[in-house]
């Protein structure tokens, strides 16, 4: 498999090779209780680079995240910033030495103003009053200087869309002088365009001399914006120092032991059932879709592409009964379903893993068993309550099935990675008995390796007949997991083929093509 040419950029990894390290790492550890989460990581960044961390969920990015932004200390090794050894006391002692961290869950108080969130902690005071003029002029210059000075400093943050959000905590690490700042996934929940925005911003301040330790799962994303790599798998550093155009095929290699070629599942040779599992017929929402008519069979995976705002979630949830259409119809196996209607839906065999499976799928201080038995709870209760025998019984059969890691079904869903998490949502609705399952960005934050385990999964519930119907952002997904491909644009299908009958380019010119630029502020 041949890589495309990484688009031209300034070496800055080459040009600052003789520069003294802003950050090293020297033989990190970190333990917890029974897990060795960090084992000896090495890891040295320059000023001005964009520096990749690449790994595995469970591969120790978040501990070593925490390590750096002050939330845990290391048991051994030594942490170097701007050539002192130096042990962070805590988040504060890390942000005051010029160390942000924006995290992929984005810590912004909605009800407070865009100026308030920025200088957070650190306002601007006189005799103990906070000088608001203040805060709201120097917000605007950080804010400036990322090139976004439109954003109204005085809007409560929680009406701004993702993007500009994600600006306003760039601007809150910029607030507080840092010199390295460390990204979670930023672009993860961002459309296209906005990414290249994100994209520029750090470029903007990679020329300031900032340092950027960039955490990313789009293998794309590493070749277009960072200087040099370095991967983690299991707490350790397997490869330091990778240039950022190296294959995509090794870089999955150091991270997994898997080549990149294997990561689908094989389609079945037989086609899927000609009968219909699910036929929607003219369904219309007035703002989000338009006349959306399509079918999915039994064993069958239909995949969804679209840009964000295309209404191909929208779409999901109005067929699950979580919205009501303002037209059209959904039948399952010939039945109409009750518009509207999450139970019915349910009672039809239909189940949802939402995009945000936190917030809207798990309760995550509650075990694994009490998330996979949530559909299901009436079946293991007897006089009003739950039989916790007979329910973890269950969900070890479940994780079993799934090869859930670990397999302890009475762990803490929040400790799970990101891919086990969405294996407990599936589990759920497999629990279930479910028929057709609705899968909205089922791989969003999982690494590559977790990625593979969930695309055999879904692929081996298909050959036992369930349907699929899958909504993804990254065409390749759609394309190497489908079946057939429905594609969405401003709120229509305009393309329906199997997946062997289109390619990448040809969704993308059609995704494209008089599309808006979204996520502007108003």
């Amino acid at each position: 498999m041949t890589d495309p040419p990484a688009p031209a950029r300034t070496d800055h990894a080459a040009a600052g090779a003789d520069e003294a390290p802003l950050l090293t790492l020297r033989g990190i550890v970190k333990t917890f209780p029974g897990v060795r989460a960090l084992d000896g990581v090495e890891l040295t960044v320059r000023p001005g680079e964009v520096h990749c961390l690449l790994g595995q969920n469970g591969a120790g990015k978040s501990t070593l995240i925490k390590v750096l932004s002050g939330v845990h200390r290391p048991d051994a090794g030594e942490l170097r910033w701007q050539g002192r050894r130096t042990a962070f006391t805590g988040p504060q002692a890390a942000m005051r030495a010029g160390i942000a961290t924006i995290y992929q869950e984005l810590d912004l108080v909605p009800d407070m103003t865009v100026a308030e969130n920025i200088f957070l902690g650190h306002e601007p005071r006189t005799a103990g009053f906070v000088h608001r003029g203040a805060v709201r002029e120097n917000a605007r210059a950080v804010l400036q200087r990322l090139g976004h000075g439109e954003i109204p400093v005085t809007r409560p943050v929680g009406r701004l869309p993702a993007a500009a959000q994600q600006i306003v905590s760039m601007a809150r690490a910029l607030s507080g002088s840092a010199r390295l700042i460390i990204m979670d996934e930023p672009s993860a929940v961002l459309a296209h365009d906005e990414v290249e925005n994100l994209f520029r911003m750090i470029r903007t301040l990679r020329s300031q001399g900032i340092a950027v330790i960039y955490i990313s799962h789009r293998l794309d994303e590493i070749r277009e914006i960072c200087d040099r790599v370095t991967v983690l798998k299991d707490g350790r550093t397997t490869a330091a120092d990778l240039p950022a155009d190296t294959p995509a095929a090794e870089l999955v290699s150091r991270m997994t032991g898997r080549s990149l070629e294997y990561v689908f599942p094989p389609r079945p040779e037989a086609p899927p059932s000609d009968g219909e599992l699910l036929r929607v017929e003219g369904l219309t929402r007035r703002g989000e879709f338009a006349d959306v008519s399509f079918t999915v069979r039994p064993g069958e995976i239909v995949g969804i592409a679209g840009l964000v705002g295309s209404g191909r979630s929208e779409v999901l949830e109005t067929v699950f009964g979580a919205r009501r259409p303002d037209a059209g119809r959904v039948d399952v196996d010939g039945v109409r379903l009750r518009p509207g209607s999450v139970p019915a839906a349910v009672r039809a065999g239909l189940g949802l893993a939402p995009e945000e499976r936190k917030s809207q799928a798990l309760l995550l201080g509650e075990p694994v068993q009490r998330n996979i038995g949530l559909a299901t709870l009436s079946r293991h209760a007897a006089a009003g309550f739950v039989r916790r025998g007979a329910e973890r019984a269950a969900a070890a059969e479940v994780a079993d099935r799934l090869e859930l890691r670990p397999r302890d079904v009475g762990r803490k869903v929040r400790t799970l990675s990101g891919g086990n998490q969405q294996k407990v949502v599936v589990g759920r609705w497999l629990l279930g008995g479910t028929r057709l399952l609705l899968l909205d960005e089922p791989t969003r934050g999982v690494d590559v390796g977790a990625r593979a385990e969930l695309y055999r999964v879904i692929r081996e519930l298909a050959d036992g007949g369930v349907g699929v119907l899958l909504v993804s952002s990254e065409v390749p997904e759609v394309l190497g997991l489908a079946d057939r491909v429905l594609v969405m644009r401003e709120g229509r299908i305009v393309r329906e083929a199997r997946a062997t009958e289109i390619d990448e380019p040809t969704v993308l010119d059609l995704v494209m093509a008089g599309s808006l630029l979204e996520g502007a502020v108003q």
